[in-house]
C-alpha cells in the first residue's frame, strides 16, 4: 500500500527480500568454497606428479646402485679367488724350495749343493714376486668389497627415499578424498623427508 509518496511493504514482501538475500550469500560461499577446493585439487595433482618423477628417478638410482653392489662383490670374488690361486703358487714354489734345501743339505758335493743353492735362491725370488701379487690381489678384493658395501648403504637410502615418497603419493590421494587440510600438510612435510632422503644418498650419507 502507498500513501503521500511512501510505500509500504507488507510481511511478505520482507520474507522474499530475506529470501532472495540469502540466496545470494549462500551463493558466494558456494562459489568460494568450490575455488578453494579447486586450488587444493591443482596442488595435490601438480605435487603428485611432481613427487611421482622424483620417486620414478630414486626408484631407477636404487636399482642401479643394487646392481653396481652385485657387481663389485663379484669383482671382489673374483680378485679373492686369484689371491688365492697366487697363494698355492706360492705353497708350491715353498715346497720345492724345501726340498732343494733338503738335498743341498744331503749332497755330497760341492757343485751338487752350489747347483741346489741356485734353484734356492730363484726359488726365494720367485715367492718374493708371487707373494706381492697375492698381497696386490687381496688389497683389490677389499677394494671392491668396500665399494660394494658403500653401493648397498647408498641403495638402502634410494630405498627409503622412494618409500617415503610413496607414503606422500599416498597421503595426497587421501587429501583429495577428504579434503582435509591437515593431511595436505602432512602430503608436503612427507614429501619433503622424503626428497631429504634422498639428497643424503647422492651425497653418499
Amino acid at each position: 500500500m502507498s500513501s503521500g509518496g511512501f510505500h509500504v511493504h507488507g510481511p511478505h514482501d520482507h520474507e522474499l527480500e530475506h529470501a532472495r538475500s540469502g540466496h545470494a550469500d549462500h551463493g558466494h560461499h558456494g562459489n568460494s568454497s568450490d575455488e578453494a577446493n579447486k586450488r587444493m585439487t591443482n596442488q595435490i595433482a601438480l605435487f603428485t606428479a611432481i613427487i611421482a618423477t622424483v620417486g620414478a628417478i630414486f626408484a631407477y638410482l636404487g636399482g642401479a646402485t643394487q646392481a653396481n653392489a652385485g657387481m663389485f662383490k663379484n669383482n671382489a670374488a673374483i680378485k679373492k679367488t686369484e689371491a688365492a690361486n697366487q697363494w698355492n703358487y706360492f705353497q708350491a714354489k715353498s715346497t720345492k724350495q724345501s726340498l732343494s734345501e733338503i738335498s743341498r743339505d744331503l749332497s755330497p758335493s760341492a757343485a751338487d749343493r752350489d747347483k741346489y743353492q741356485a734353484k734356492i735362491d730363484r726359488y726365494e725370488r720367485e715367492k718374493s714376486e708371487i707373494k706381492a701379487v697375492a698381497e696386490g690381489l687381496e688389497a683389490q678384493s677389499r677394494e671392491w668389497d668396500l665399494k660394494s658395501d658403500q653401493q648397498m648403504h647408498q641403495h638402502h637410502r634410494w630405498a627409503q627415499a622412494t618409500t617415503v615418497l610413496q607414503v606422500s603419493i599416498a597421503l595426497a590421494a587421501i587429501a583429495l578424498l577428504t579434503r582435509r587440510k591437515w593431511l595436505e600438510w602432512g602430503m608436503f612435510g612427507t614429501g619433503a623427508v622424503g626428497m631429504l632422503i634422498g639428497v643424503a644418498a647422492a651425497l653418499h650419507l
